[in-house]
């Protein structure tokens, strides 16, 4: 009975493991790409850069000590970038940028960064 009792559990438990397989891959890979619109800063800075300095030479110089960020102003957010996103960002640093990419929490793994209109 014990014999009997184990087969069906083994067989069970092989038809369903391929599924849970299946459902982790589709769970990690649900989050769309998403756009968003702020300016490259960096993370000592954030939303506001130093008073009297402009934008670009400001994120520069604090990024070499840190990292860039996207800075949403709009909605008083910021968000952090992948090492992909660090590689793109200093050619728009301090400047206003679309960014495309998947968003994990408060860092966006960047697909593509563009100037914004």
């Amino acid at each position: 009975m014990k014999t009997a009792w184990f087969k069906v559990l083994t067989i069970a438990l092989l038809l369903t493991l391929p599924t849970l397989g299946v459902a982790q891959t589709q769970k990690t890979r649900t989050g769309t790409e998403k756009t968003l619109v702020g300016y490259i800063s960096d993370d000592s800075c954030g939303l506001q850069h130093t008073p009297g300095m402009d934008e670009v030479t400001c994120t520069l110089a604090c990024a070499k000590n840190g990292k860039f960020v996207l800075a949403d102003r709009a909605h008083k957010l910021v968000y952090n970038l992948d090492k992909t996103g660090q590689e793109k960002a200093r050619e728009f640093a301090g400047m206003k940028v679309k960014v495309r990419g998947r968003l994990s929490g408060k860092t966006m793994r960047v697909t593509s960064i563009e100037a914004a209109a």
